[in-house]
């Protein structure tokens, strides 16, 4: 099993910046075969893909809305995963979810992720 936690919601103006943390651990988890992705999901919507890396070597993949804005980050040290948000929007406002997938191949869509965190919410005021 893995546990992702993720820290680092809150509530911010627009044009502002927030940094989410995902920390990664278990008795299965090994840095080296998984990716992450972050994905969030607005009230009546579908959970949608934001950003994705994989331990080694590094890569990621970033959804066209957030380009530019959103970094995707990690720390091998800390098993973590992180998420830096800047220029947010109002339409960035989302609960954020932290997913790991049992290879270290980057994916775009949820159903390729095999554990969730619980969420952490964003909102961007205008």
């Amino acid at each position: 099993q893995v546990q992702l936690v993720e820290s680092g919601g809150g509530l911010v103006q627009a044009g502002g910046s927030l940094r989410l943390s995902c920390a990664a651990s278990g008795r299965t988890f090994s840095r080296y075969r998984y990716a992450m992705g972050w994905f969030r999901q607005a009230p009546g919507k579908e959970r949608d893909f934001v950003a994705a890396i994989n331990w080694n070597p590094g890569s990621t993949n970033y959804a066209d809305s957030v380009k530019g804005r959103f970094t995707i980050s990690r720390d091998n040290a800390k098993n973590t995963v992180y998420l830096q948000m800047n220029s947010l929007k109002p339409e960035d406002t989302a609960v954020y979810y932290c997913a790991a997938r049992s290879s270290i191949v980057l994916a775009t869509t949820k159903f390729a992720y095999d554990y969730w965190g619980q969420g952490t919410q964003v909102t961007v005021s205008s």
